[in-house]
């Protein structure tokens, strides 16, 4: 993979982003604005997200401390109010390698959920800090890591947002520094009062600490061979317009490590932002569409490389896309990008041939919303599954739903609307979608707004059951709805069959944080019912993006990507479900998977001791409230011994799509272990 470095591409590469105002319909490709790497020394200009609701704290009587500094920029110069002073590690006669901290005694306790760091404002690079942990403290003995990662390397304010925490003390520490030297500098860093309490553990699971990223994550996939998690914007880091630049910015997330890896993808010509995301049946990753509108890049998981792939006969943006049963992948729709006169009409991908083949009879006009801004909007992030004998089951945004077929030429056939007992759903732009139950075919289909912008997200919530193609599926209300309507949220199926779902606002706008619901809920299937889960505190809007780790926790990212602006969230959070903790918080001790293997449609399973349950769900990607690869098949197990079963996969491609599925197992307390990977490819 080529990849340059970052800090040469941020200053002497970028041309500059558009201010725009989330009130104006967005469009591809505007013009170039001001430069949104620069800042007034004698400014605080926002272009990250701050604390939510966060308030700056009197820094009057504060003390610092650091480990090292320079004669003439001793650490209280990072808390002296004067953007145009800093602090420097020391640098005359010898220079202590890193890592290096600072130090804030706040001489009082306030409940905070972040702090900031700006930069040195003096057109120097030296000592910024790129790879960091940031850790508060109640009493200056007993300390928490409440975020970690690796912040961009330009000279705007840097946040740390985290859960609010009641403390006294703060501090940052630097790990590495943006070109490899050995110093560390702080112009201005300031702490957040939250102005609320601390969320207390309730059994409604948890939110861990936040990991920041020198990009925003708009999309995102999991490695199913090394557990990492790749996301990426687009030809910048933190906006979406105003260049022509076929590159995109990525960073890889280590779980195992914290360590936050960017690099830039420019060797596939390809912006991949707002793009169709689909791991097809060799288990590679096809990337389409987007900002770069015809283009194709394949992403190798053994090798990790990413590699130009066919052009699409059809240009789009905004499209959705499945794998089918044969392994292929299906799009359709996409008018955000490449124009609106031509009809997004269905295309499939072969990846033995490496083409794609143009499916005339697949119209996209079946699967269209009523959008007031037309088809620019209406046959955006189509509910895609894969099914039975290569059709592809659309069941939403749009109230109708339809079944595609991509044999031959293709077709399309109604398949209803979304109607239950309580009337039509409305068009749900925007809404979330999950196969929780690949065997049954049973879909929850929750959320959304009847227009992409400037309308009111709704609660409605419904069970859909899909049997043979092309047969008219059912539909059910789910229990009484959401607790909270939703545009722009995140679904994700979890090892027991529940469904997570987060973010989102009450009012859709894009690139806006009025309006955000904070407080996730959880489906619960066999209860038929949601509930709450613990609140968070960063707001995951438009743009942000849910992933199912293999260590059965949920990461949760993104919102934004709007240039001048103050809601770019460059980070992402990791939601512990409950079914991983004692009624305490606690970590629960969780069942281990010591073997796994496939012979035929028979699945063998080693134990370190007794479990009681167990599921395959297929690895995910994510971006725009879409993730068509994930479903969850819950698998009935033979029990051989206490550490020997066996279970009979289906035998319906359909059902289980080919490519990499995580195998969880759970024992009688309900909790997870961590995944086995089976590589289910053709």
């Amino acid at each position: 993979m080529k990849t340059v470095n970052l800090y040469t591409w941020l200053v002497c590469g970028l041309s500059g982003s558009l201010v725009h105002g989330a009130r104006l319909p967005l469009r591809a490709r505007a013009d170039p604005g001001k430069e949104h790497f620069g800042q007034n020394p004698n400014a605080n200009q926002l272009f990250a997200a701050p604390p939510t609701n966060g308030r700056i704290i009197d820094r009057t009587g504060w003390k610092v401390t650091c480990d090292s500094f320079e004669p003439g920029n001793e650490c209280s110069k990072a808390i002296d109010g004067d953007n145009t002073t800093l602090w420097h590690t020391q640098y005359s006669g010898s220079s202590p390698p890193p890592p290096h901290t600072i130090t804030l005694d706040m001489g009082s306790t306030y409940n905070v959920n972040g702090l900031s760091v700006l930069p040195r404002q003096d057109n120097n690079q030296n000592g910024n800090i790129a790879r960091h942990e940031v850790s508060v403290s109640p009493d200056g003995t007993n300390w928490e890591v409440v975020a970690v990662g690796n912040w961009a390397t330009d000279a705007l304010t840097k946040y740390a947002n985290f859960e609010t925490r009641k403390i006294r003390y703060a501090r940052v520490k630097a790990l590495t520094e943006i070109t490899g030297n050995p110093w560390t500098s702080i112009a201005e860093l300031q702490v957040f009062d939250a102005g609320a309490e601390p969320t207390q553990y309730a059994g409604t699971g948890k939110w861990g600490p936040t990991i920041n990223f020198p990009t925003v994550p708009v999309a995102g996939m999991v490695d199913p061979l090394s557990g990492k998690i790749t996301i990426w914007s687009a030809y910048a880091y933190d906006n979406y317009l105003g260049s022509s630049f076929d590159r995109v910015f990525t960073s890889i997330w280590d779980p195992a490590t914290n360590d936050v890896e960017p690099k830039i993808v420019d060797n596939t010509d390809h912006d991949m932002f707002c793009p169709g995301i689909s791991i097809d049946g060799t288990g590679k990753v096809i990337v389409t569409g987007g900002n770069s509108k015809y283009k194709t890049t394949l992403y190798d998981f053994p090798s990790q490389a990413w590699t130009a792939g066919p052009d699409m006969k059809v240009p789009r943006g905004y499209q959705s896309s499945a794998t089918c049963s044969d392994g292929r992948v299906f799009t359709i729709g996409g008018s955000w990008s490449g124009g609106e006169v031509e009809p997004k009409d269905g295309e499939i991908y072969s990846p033995q041939t490496k083409s794609w083949t143009m499916l005339s009879g697949a119209k996209v006009a079946n699967m269209l919303t009523a959008d007031n801004q037309g088809v620019y909007r209406s046959d955006n992030h189509g509910w895609l599954f894969g099914w039975k004998n290569g059709t592809v089951f659309q069941a939403g945004p749009s109230t109708a739903m339809n079944w595609y077929y991509t044999n031959g030429n293709g077709n399309v056939q109604s398949a209803g609307k979304r109607t239950s007992n309580r009337g039509d759903d409305p068009d749900s732009m925007c809404g979330i979608a999950v196969m929780y139950d690949a065997t049954q075919g049973k879909i929850l289909a929750a959320g959304g707004s009847p227009a992409y912008q400037y309308s009111n997200a709704h609660t409605g919530a419904h069970i859909i059951t899909i049997g043979n193609a092309g047969a008219k599926p059912t539909v059910q209300f789910a229990s009484n709805g959401l607790w909270s309507a939703r545009a722009f949220g995140t679904a994700t199926v979890l090892p027991n069959g529940m469904t997570f779902i987060t973010g989102g606002q009450s009012y859709a706008i894009p690139f806006e944080d009025s309006t955000s619901q904070l407080t996730p809920e959880m489906y619960d299937p066999a209860r038929d019912s949601f509930f709450q889960q613990a609140p968070n505190t960063i707001p995951r809007n438009y743009h942000s993006i849910s992933l199912l780790m293999p260590d059965a926790r949920v990461f949760n990212a993104g919102g934004g990507l709007c240039g001048d602006c103050n809601t770019n969230h460059f980070d992402g959070q990791i939601y512990t479900p409950s079914y991983l903790l004692n009624t305490d918080g606690s970590p629960a001790a969780r069942p281990t998977i010591t073997s796994a293997s496939v012979s035929g449609s028979r699945l063998s399973i080693g134990t370190a001791g007794a479990i009681t349950s167990a599921s395959l769900i297929r690895v995910g990607t994510s971006t725009h409230t879409v993730n068509t690869d994930q479903r969850r098949i819950p698998l009935t197990l033979n029990r051989r011994s206490n550490t020997a079963y066996t279970a009979n996969l289906p035998t319906d491609r359909g059902i289980l799509l080919p490519g990499y599925w995580m195998l969880f197992v759970m024992n009688s307390n309900g909790v997870p272990s961590v995944a086995k990977i089976i590589n289910l490819s053709l």
